[in-house]
């Protein structure tokens, strides 16, 4: 019986229908991978800065423009301390750092170098920390669930949390994952606070004192487009914020509304990094437009505009 050599060149049923299986799992994994990490947001975000007028990026702290300038310093005697927060003092024009794992407040210089650590007495998990002026600095709690403003000098050694006022942050949609980010928007006149997941916005008003005034007030915040919020920065000059996310390995620039506006990949290859920043977990900048971000465990960088 002759054999039809058509039929012998085609693969049999069975085949065909497991790798068709096969292309469809694969793009619902690609699909579901995609609205996980928001790349068709981050897609349409770049499409977007392409387009972008000479003004509007002028008018914006524009992230695209930035170069690291530091890429991963490790800053000594931090390594088992795990930095998560950042804020720059204009007066001393040094750095504020919390340690969320041994609870301590540390000053840097703005090139990554431990100048103090200040350890943090009746703290529990220390995930944000604020630089108001005048010493007075803001520290949040994660695990508690408080932000405490205390007052340091360069003469401060220790700080005891029941020496200073503290605010009752309230309960979070996760009791692990609660409030991390804060920044003093000096511009409106109020304290910016980010939950880590999921990611939410809050503002308390305030005239940059120690008293704070009402309550705090959940912003609209669809334009998130980030797995978990790690902290956030005010930036004064634009009226604009910065929201970082170590998870997403994001930094985003939001407008006064809201509004995307632009956004930097904290990975290989992109913006001058030679490695994709592990955990991103601070971020703060200084009069010059210098961006600074420190990465757990104790890495630190510097971003300048090109």
């Amino acid at each position: 019986m002759a054999v039809d050599a058509q039929q012998l060149s085609k693969p049999p049923r069975r085949t065909r229908f497991h790798w068709s299986w096969l292309l469809i799992a694969l793009v619902v994994i690609l699909v579901g991978l995609s609205y996980a990490w928001h790349w068709d947001d981050r897609g349409l975000l770049w499409l977007r800065e392409q387009s972008a007028s000479a003004e509007q990026r002028a008018a914006s702290v524009w992230l695209p423009d930035y170069k690291v300038d530091i890429d991963g310093k490790s800053m000594v005697g931090l390594e088992k301390d795990e930095a998560s927060d950042l804020s720059y003092d204009p007066v001393s024009k040094t750095l504020y750092s919390v340690m969320g794992k041994n609870a301590f407040l540390a000053e840097l210089s703005l090139t990554g170098d431990v100048l103090r650590k200040i350890p943090l007495v009746g703290w529990s998990n220390p995930e944000g920390v604020m630089v108001l002026g005048n010493g007075l600095i803001a520290i949040v709690d994660e695990r508690q669930h408080l932000m405490t403003m205390v007052t340091v000098t360069p003469d401060t050694k220790t700080l005891d949390i029941k020496d200073f006022p503290k605010y009752d942050l309230g309960p979070s949609v996760d009791q692990n994952k609660a409030f991390e980010g804060v920044t003093w928007d000096a511009r409106n006149q109020q304290i910016l606070l980010g939950e880590e997941r999921p990611p939410a916005l809050f503002s308390w008003k305030s005239d940059g004192s120690a008293i704070l005034k009402g309550d705090k007030r959940k912003l609209v915040n669809d334009n998130l487009i980030m797995r978990n919020l790690s902290a956030l920065y005010a930036d004064q000059k634009t009226g604009h914020l910065l929201v970082l996310s170590a998870e997403s390995h994001l930094l985003l620039e939001l407008d006064e509304k809201g509004n995307k506006v632009s956004f930097m990949a904290l990975v290989t290859g992109l913006n001058g990094l030679a490695h994709t920043i592990p955990r991103a977990e601070g971020v703060t900048m200084d009069e010059n437009r210098t961006i600074y971000m420190v990465s757990e465990p104790n890495l630190f960088y510097s971003f300048k505009k090109k």
